[in-house]
This record gives structure tokens, sequence and C-alpha cells, in this order.
């Protein structure tokens, strides 16, 4: 088992972390394949504007990415501060069971705590139960408000 290690990503990331939002966004929500101008635009613009939101990513010891979150930044108006909405996580199913997607929220959630955040918040399918045992081992509670989407 490789050493993994939770960083900020960086600009020389986009190659790997690309392939790997692909993966998430294709291959486990099956999901259209964005095109790739549109995905490295948007990485490039987290990169750029770190007031919006950042991405941590999950690196071996060989400097191979097997996983990735995003946090992007809002505003709580009931509690007059910022808050973060933690949209994505994600680690490769090769490299699971390893406790990464443990150590990648936690890196998610002491960057909230240590910046002032509000809070973090997250949502995720109905049927993703290896997600929503994560969370409730980490000792989130499940909230009772509603979502609501319109395209």
């Amino acid at each position: 088992m490789e050493t993994v290690n939770i960083r900020t990503a960086t600009k020389d990331d986009i190659p790997q972390l690309f392939e790997l939002m692909n993966q998430y966004i294709v291959d486990f929500y099956k999901c259209p394949r964005p095109s790739e101008d549109s995905l490295k635009k948007l990485i490039n613009h987290l990169h750029e504007n770190p007031y919006e939101g950042i991405q941590f990513v999950a690196e071996t010891e060989t400097n191979r990415l097997v996983g990735f979150a995003t946090l992007y930044f809002t505003f709580n108006t009931l509690e007059v501060k910022r808050m973060a909405f933690l949209y994505d996580l994600f680690v490769t199913p090769n490299i699971r069971g390893q406790k990464i997607g443990e150590r990648l929220f936690n890196t998610c959630l002491s960057y909230v705590r240590e910046n002032d955040y509000s809070h973090m918040i997250w949502e995720t399918a109905h049927d993703n139960e290896a997600a929503q045992k994560l969370y409730d081992k980490m000792g989130a509670k499940k909230q009772v408000w509603l979502n609501y989407e319109i395209k």
C-alpha cells in the first residue's frame, strides 16, 4: 500500500485532475462527458480564484492522483458568514477502503474551520450508500431541507 498525501491542488495537477474528474462525472455519476476545454477552465478558474472555491487532491508517493474534493464558497445570510459547499468527494475505485475519503473530508472540514466559515454542507444521491456511511461516520447530521432544481 502506497502512502497517500492530501494537499491543495496546483496548476501542475490539471492533467491528472482532469482525468479524475472525468471518471467522477462520467463513470461514477453516468453524466455526459464535459468538453475538455470547459472542464479545464473550471479547474483553472478555481486555482485562479480561491475566493470562489478550492480543490484538494490525494496523491500517492509516486505522484499519482487517486482522489479529489471540491469546496465552493458562498454566503450564509442567517449566520452572516461565508459557508462552504462540499460539491465533490471522489476516490478512485481501486484504492477505496484505505480511509482516503475520510482524509479528504477532514481536510475540507479543517479548511472550513480554520478559515472561520459558518459551516460546510453537501448532498449525495439517495442510493449512494457508501457516501452516506462515510458522512454518518464523520458525525454529520442529515438535514430536513428539500432540494429543488429547474433547468
